[in-house]
C-alpha cells in the first residue's frame, strides 16, 4: 500500500476531517510523506477541506 492510499485509510477510519498531524498520529507514517501525499491528492481532488487545515475523503 503505498502512502497516498494509507493516508485515505486513515482519513476514512477517522471518520471526521482530520489535520495531517492528526494522520501521522494515526497512522505512524513520517509527516514529510503525510504532506506529499495531501498535496498530490489535493491535485487529484480526492480529498476535500470542509474546514480550515483539516481534510477528509472527496467521495465518502
Amino acid at each position: 500500500m503505498d502512502v497516498k492510499e494509507k493516508v485515505l485509510e486513515v482519513m476514512k477510519e477517522a471518520g471526521k476531517p482530520v489535520s495531517a498531524g492528526e494522520v501521522e498520529k494515526l497512522s505512524g507514517l513520517d509527516r514529510k510523506d503525510i504532506d506529499n501525499a495531501f498535496k498530490a491528492l489535493k491535485k487529484e481532488e480526492a480529498i476535500v477541506s470542509p474546514v480550515r487545515c483539516k481534510w477528509e475523503p472527496a467521495n465518502k
